[in-house]
């Protein structure tokens, strides 16, 4: 009996592919990189978050080779899951053909949580707050 080999697509999906959606992608190949195929995309793009590359490599992922996309520029791939990690992008998902199964895993948004603090340092352990809790859920799947 021949096994199905094929590793499964996923998609994390947020509004500007900056930092939560390449957290999640970044966790994701690092823990589950032998069986699951992994993109990140936003419906805009907002550029890669330093603070978010910055937190990943204190966790022992790098990430700093990624770069936001676009999900038009993944139209050739057709994902199985595909798992929104804000509101925004949950709100605006669009439709995906076939069988993609769409979840909505909603996270804080670091940017949003270091507003107005002062500190580097108070700035980054709200990064590394969202890191830990991306890394938990992706460790589930």
């Amino acid at each position: 009996m021949m096994m199905n080999t094929r590793k499964q697509n996923i998609l994390f999906l947020c509004t500007g592919n900056s930092c939560r959606s390449q957290m999640a992608e970044g966790w994701a190949r690092h823990l589950h990189g032998d069986r699951l195929d992994v993109w990140s995309a936003g419906i805009e793009t907002h550029g890669l978050n330093p603070h978010a590359v910055r937190v990943m490599q204190e966790a022992g992922v790098d990430i700093s080779g990624h770069h936001s996309k676009l999900l038009e520029e993944l139209t050739d791939v057709v994902f199985d899951l595909v798992i929104t990690v804000c509101g925004h992008a949950d709100e605006h998902c669009p439709l995906f053909p076939g069988n993609t199964k769409v979840v909505y895993h909603g996270f804080d948004d670091p940017p949003k949580l270091a507003e107005g603090l002062s500190s580097e340092d108070e700035k980054l352990e709200k990064y590394r707050k969202v890191c830990d809790d991306i890394r938990s859920f992706v460790t589930t799947l």
